[in-house]
């Protein structure tokens, strides 16, 4: 028996945007029957021409030989009306975000297409029970949210409304997993999964920034190169335009009942209303030019002084590496902080000015660098409110002589890495303490349909999630904005001392 994923099937396509084509494009080269239908006359056959032509250029770099490419032409149709697209055993719409729209588009689709056939919406925000609430068969209907470009981003959210069938389910699963894409399977919440594991980036991202901790760039540059992401959280904000995302914020947010892990900042609507809105207005976060980054002034390290006596506190979890790195410098290493030029703390979750109290130390002397940035990649130092330029400028130099970026950035809990990679692992965990997804398709959305270069629930395994419990707790304790409470599903798993990989147990 043929199945799901292997089955050829007759699929139609209604919308003909950079969407819909892009839908024609994947289950047409995947060998389906596809028709592409749209309201607007010749918009289909354009479509169909531009899939086409996206999938010949296989039959030119020599990966899809002429024949096969004839077999996909014979498979996709231009429909020119809604009614020729009566045989197809799936639909997928792909037009305008309007729920109205939608629900009309719908409603006529269950007048055209067979009682067995599945409806699916490529909503990218609305509710699915708000679109399936205008079908005879809701059980039918589902969400198949793509991202764009649809054939290069490898991950498709299948989103299950309340009266959507586990077959429903299945069958468009196994269809997103057969064209050869992660089917990641999402509860009917706002963002779905992959929107909303995404907040924690460009939310705290903003916090730091209106905390006035660190600079826009400052921040990207940490988590581009400290962390890995291939883009830091105001780089994203130019690239997708600050008009649409500040929308997406807003809306999150209210859909969540006013969650504080999903609050906006305050930064973004007086930007938004001076159209700041990144590359496409050539002014963002960043100025452009013709949608190109100048390149913004590096900030040179101070000269690297000569006997300089810094203390390392021995308690500092990279207390070996940070020893052996300022020894090379030719600092002049103490056991006698009273004394020394320098006193390095490496607090986790804390502030600058907290490690300092609490290990009696003179706070002019004293600068912190984050335990979570590994020193090969960038050094983040982070200053209390009473450093000396004299600490700063010997600690800088010190961090900077092998070449080493270094950040500079004001007191605060949690650096910028910690506070943002440890919101991600939390509204991950959150996500799976509400069963909005599973474990592993949590993981692979992330990656895949963020970029991230880990799952945010095994990241949160590399740095350790006690490490991570560490840092939400001190800066709710410091800052008192719930927006960092623990998620339970976190907490229990450190408590309990489980991998944070480790689904809920099976209920009888």
């Amino acid at each position: 028996m043929t199945s799901i994923t292997e089955k050829k099937w007759t699929l139609g396509v209604v919308g003909a945007g950079a969407m819909g084509r892009g839908i024609v494009q994947l289950f047409a080269q995947a060998g389906h029957r596809v028709r592409c239908f749209d309201a607007a006359p010749g918009a289909a056959p354009k479509a169909v021409e531009f899939a086409l032509g996206m999938i010949e250029r296989g039959v030119e770099k020599g990966r899809l030989s002429a024949e096969a490419f004839e077999a996909v032409r014979a498979n996709v149709i231009p429909c020119a009306q809604m009614a020729d697209l009566s045989d197809c055993e799936v639909v997928i719409e792909a037009i305008v975000e309007d729920l109205e729209v939608k629900r009309q588009l719908f409603r006529a689709l269950e007048d055209v297409v067979a009682e067995t056939a599945v409806l699916a919406s490529n909503t990218s925000s609305l509710t699915v029970a708000d679109i399936a609430a205008a079908c005879r068969h809701p059980v039918r209907v589902a969400g198949l949210h793509f991202f764009n470009p649809v054939p290069l981003m490898k991950v498709a959210e299948v989103i299950a409304a309340l009266r959507t069938s586990p077959q429903t389910v299945d069958t468009l699963s196994g269809l997103v997993s057969g064209a050869g894409h992660r089917a990641v399977v999402t509860a009917d919440q706002p963002g779905f999964l992959v929107n909303h594991a995404g907040r924690g980036l460009y939310t705290e991202g903003l916090r730091i920034v209106e905390e006035q901790l660190a600079s826009p760039a400052d921040v990207d540059d940490v988590l581009r190169d400290g962390l890995g992401f291939r883009m830091g959280p105001f780089e994203l904000l130019d690239l997708t335009g600050l008009d649409v995302s500040s929308k997406v914020m807003t809306s999150i947010y209210e859909q969540f009942q006013q969650e504080p892990r999903f609050r906006p900042s305050s930064l973004v609507a007086p930007r938004v209303a001076a159209g700041l809105f990144g590359r496409k207005t050539d002014e963002g976060w960043y100025t452009y030019d013709g949608g190109v980054r100048r390149p913004s002034p590096a900030r040179a390290a101070p000269p690297l002084p000569s006997g300089v006596q810094v203390w390392v506190d021995p308690q500092a979890s990279g207390h070996t590496g940070l020893v052996a790195l300022l020894s090379a410098a030719g600092a002049v290493l103490t056991a006698d902080a009273a004394h020394a030029d320098v006193c390095i703390v490496q607090p986790w979750g804390g502030d600058a000015t907290h490690a300092a109290s609490a290990l009696g130390l003179d706070a002019t002397r004293v600068v912190a660098i984050d335990p979570m940035v590994p020193l090969a990649l960038r050094r983040t130092l982070m200053l209390t409110a009473l450093t000396s330029p004299t600490a700063r400028d010997s600690a800088w130099a010190l961090l900077a002589a092998d070449g080493v970026p270094v950040t500079v950035i004001n007191d605060s809990p949690g650096f910028v890495a910690q506070r943002v990679l440890a919101t991600i692992v939390n509204i991950a965990a959150q996500i799976a303490q509400r069963g909005i997804a599973s474990v592993a398709d949590i993981e692979d959305a992330v990656k895949l349909g963020l970029g991230y270069p880990h799952g945010p629930l095994a990241w949160g395994d590399r740095i350790g999630g006690a490490h991570i419990l560490e840092i939400l707790r001190n800066m709710l304790a410091e800052t008192g904005d719930p927006r960092y409470r623990p998620s339970p599903w976190l907490l229990r798993r450190v408590v309990l001392g489980l991998s944070l990989l480790t689904p809920e147990a099976a209920r009888s």
